[in-house]
């Protein structure tokens, strides 16, 4: 199921992916760790909570993001809209008029 099982690989040798399956039954992420590392289960709960984050909130996470901090907001849709979030209206603090952070807390 969902390719989880190498073929050609030993039976006693353990299995170092993980996989973030959502309630659609759809692979939100792979994570492939090599037999010799173990896996660092703060980043797959960071994962797992961005993610959910993105979901609820239609938003992205940007690099190094963790739960509580500005998230990116989409671009806008409209030239009002752009100004608004530009004057750092509605709590949007914004790079450029295509990169917009907001804190969703």
């Amino acid at each position: 199921m969902y390719g989880m099982i190498a073929p050609n690989i030993s039976t006693s040798t353990t299995v170092r992916n993980v996989f973030i399956i959502d309630d659609k039954q759809i692979i939100r992420a792979i994570l492939v760790y090599p037999l010799s590392n173990g896996r660092y289960i703060p980043e797959i709960l960071r994962l797992l909570i961005a993610l959910q984050t993105t979901d609820m909130y239609g938003v992205a996470t940007p690099a190094d993001w963790l739960p509580g901090q500005p998230v990116v907001v989409p671009a806008p849709t409209t030239y009002e809209e752009l100004l608004r979030r530009v004057g750092g209206e509605d709590g949007y603090y914004c790079v450029d008029w295509y990169l917009c952070y907001k804190d969703i807390n």
